[in-house]
């Protein structure tokens, strides 16, 4: 009789859902913002694209193959665990690749992003334990790393029409369309015009955040296929930018511009984290109440550090609230499944 105890990590419930196939559906998801940011930036982005992807996918299969005593021997189990990986390969590195050269610039060099993707994947994600493992977003990381590393090309943003953008020292180091709303030479007050917004139509910004439309595709495409509520991204965004307008208002003396909410809502990476690294399983937390605080949280430190800093702050604070995430489900317990409240006996009995 076989004893053996086979430990595994949870979810523990069967499903016809796999991590695969939320991870496909997560690329086709990307599908129109990545179709939008190759028509918008050209091969460049396209470049980027492609080492990012094959960057992380190939980190992850050499720390798999070393891991597993792939080189042992003189390699002679080097085809079983070459077999073993395929076996266990579920996309979540693609999509890795993927979101994080979508939320880059198309004026930064190959190998940056190639050594943002390796950090994402090696350093964040495998030396964890791998899929489901993470402390952190494992693209949000690879960015903040990049910024913090590259700052030159990762703060040198060019327009959609493929023409570099002229910026002063201010803008220079500016998010997108955050700092002033960049520079509009067709209109000196700097305001972008809310097509311009939604579209992405002569914005500058980074690959895939640009044209909104592309992403709300993306965004109701996961919601039909029920990979994330539907409920999540829109507290982030709203709560976001309304608290953007409220601080405007009271901390500018600007008054209360309803205007500058579609503004706000519409600039930067908000929307494209909000829908795809917002919502990450792993680093989400797992209650109905957790999530609403842990949404929240977002909303606020994101318009706090927007406002004050002028920099696009979304990778961070994603990262910032990843590492709450262990404190959130700790306080805010959600209830076991099946669970059923106690029903309390009538006096006298």
């Amino acid at each position: 009789m076989d004893n053996t105890i086979v430990i595994s990590t949870p979810p523990h419930v069967k499903s016809a859902r796999t991590t695969k196939k939320i991870m496909l559906d997560v690329i086709i998801a990307l599908a129109p913002a990545t179709i939008a940011g190759l028509v918008f930036f050209g091969w460049q982005a396209l470049v980027l694209i492609i080492t990012s992807i094959l960057g992380a996918v190939a980190a992850e299969f050499v720390y798999y193959f070393i891991y597993n005593g792939g080189f042992t021997k003189k390699c002679a189990n080097a085809k079983d665990v070459c077999r073993k990986w395929l076996k266990q390969f579920d996309f979540t590195s693609v999509v890795t690749g993927l979101i994080l050269a979508l939320i880059i610039p198309s004026t930064v060099q190959w190998y940056e992003v190639l050594i943002g993707a390796i950090f994402a994947i090696v350093i964040v994600k495998m030396l964890f334990g791998g899929t489901g493992r993470n402390l952190v977003n494992p693209a949000a990381a690879g960015r903040v790393m990049m910024f913090l590393s590259f700052s030159l090309t990762m703060t040198s943003y060019v327009a959609a029409n493929f023409e570099p953008i002229s910026l002063d020292s201010q803008l220079f180091t500016g998010a997108t369309n955050l700092s002033g709303w960049l520079l509009n030479t067709d209109n000196p007050s700097g305001h972008i015009e809310w097509i311009d917004l939604f579209l992405g139509t002569g914005l500058a910004g980074c690959i895939g955040e640009t044209c909104k439309l592309a992403l709300i595709i993306g965004y109701i495409y996961l919601v039909v296929r029920k990979v994330i509520k539907w409920w999540q991204p829109l507290l982030y965004v709203v709560l976001s930018a309304f608290l953007s307008v409220c601080m405007a208002a009271t901390v500018e003396g600007a008054g209360f511009d309803i205007s500058l909410f579609v503004d706000y809502a519409l600039s930067g990476g908000l929307m494209f984290g909000a829908i795809f690294m917002a919502t990450d399983y792993v680093t989400s937390p797992k209650g109905i109440y957790g999530q609403i605080v842990y949404y929240v949280l977002l909303a606020v430190l994101t318009s706090l550090l927007r406002f004050y800093t002028k920099i696009e702050v979304v990778s961070f604070v994603i990262m910032i609230g990843n590492l709450l995430v262990p404190l959130i489900d700790t306080y805010i317990v959600r209830k076991p499944f099946g669970y059923r409240r106690a029903k309390k006996a009538k006096e006298g009995k």
